[in-house]
């Protein structure tokens, strides 16, 4: 299991403030497919929620260890049926954000836009 910091566990709170859980869970408990899942989501985005239906208190908790240990993710918060998990994404599989896109002079169409441009550059000046 990773261990974060209260700083780290304070920023990783605020930015899943506004996601809707990603993973449920429910009368079938964890099953290898709903771990494969999540290890998916996990990989894709690095912070989910998960939410629990219908499952008691002392079942959550053996349940979200076991996800924990499994997936090696840290719980960044717990509150009833509502679960987030962070893990980072190994470097190699990131993906590479490309740089920004160069916007290209636009070429007027017709002699008439060329010569109305131009009036235009000269009355700026």
């Amino acid at each position: 299991m990773i261990d974060i910091s209260s700083t780290q566990r304070r920023a990783l709170r605020a930015a899943a403030h506004h996601l809707k859980p990603v993973v449920s869970i429910s009368q079938k408990g964890l099953t290898p497919s709903v771990l494969a899942e999540i290890d998916r989501c996990l990989k894709a985005h690095e912070l989910i929620k998960l939410r629990l239906y219908g499952i008691d208190r002392e079942v959550r908790e053996a349940l979200f260890l076991e996800i924990r240990t499994a997936l090696d993710c840290a719980e960044v918060q717990h509150i009833g049926n509502l679960l987030v998990l962070w893990r980072e994404n190994p470097k190699e599989t990131r993906i590479e954000k490309s740089a920004p896109a160069v916007r290209r002079k636009a070429e007027p169409a017709t002699k008439k836009q060329a010569a109305a441009r131009s009036e235009a550059r000269s009355q700026k000046r």
